[in-house]
């Protein structure tokens, strides 16, 4: 009897450490290539985070390159859960809007290697709509996500030029 409380203590003990490992750093990332050219991230602060923890996925999401967007704008995220499957492409549930009205969809979702309850990507959206400037005379951004495990998460970020 003793020696099976001792087994199942054990195999609690490597789960909770398997599902507490910290997933990587939204703060940081290494440079996005999205777009096919490398663009190089503005210094990113740790006020720039954006969390959301509503129902079972926290969702992290910190800009990369406001400031020095080449073709796309990058936004790092990182997504944490213990009982939801997180293999999906994030781009069809994102979108992207200013404060001057102007939104757009994201166009892609880059998460090598991406499944399972932990999961840092980066989801890139368009510069320009209609050629247009994305950016022109905003002030603030709202990046949604609708139906990741909630009707809509909303991250905000208040931009100059």
């Amino acid at each position: 009897m003793k020696s099976r409380f001792f087994v199942l203590i054990a195999v609690v003990g490597l789960v909770l450490v398997g599902c507490s490992t910290a997933a990587p750093s939204a703060i940081g990332p290494a440079p996005s290539t999205a777009g096919g050219s490398p663009s190089s991230p503005s210094k990113v602060t740790p006020d720039q985070v954006r969390t959301d923890a509503q129902g079972a996925v926290t969702v992290d999401i910190t800009p990369l390159n406001l400031k020095n967007a080449a073709s796309t704008l990058d936004f790092s995220v990182s997504l944490n859960t213990h009982s939801v499957d997180l293999s999906l492409d994030m781009a069809p549930l994102a979108t992207l809007s200013t404060n001057t009205g102007v939104t757009t969809t994201a166009i892609k979702w880059d998460a090598p290697g991406s499944g399972g309850h932990h999961v840092t990507g980066t989801l890139s959206f368009p510069t320009t709509v209609n050629g247009k400037p994305l950016l022109l005379n905003a002030t603030q951004l709202t990046l949604t996500l609708r139906t990741l495990d909630v009707p809509e998460r909303n991250f905000q970020w208040d931009i100059s030029q």
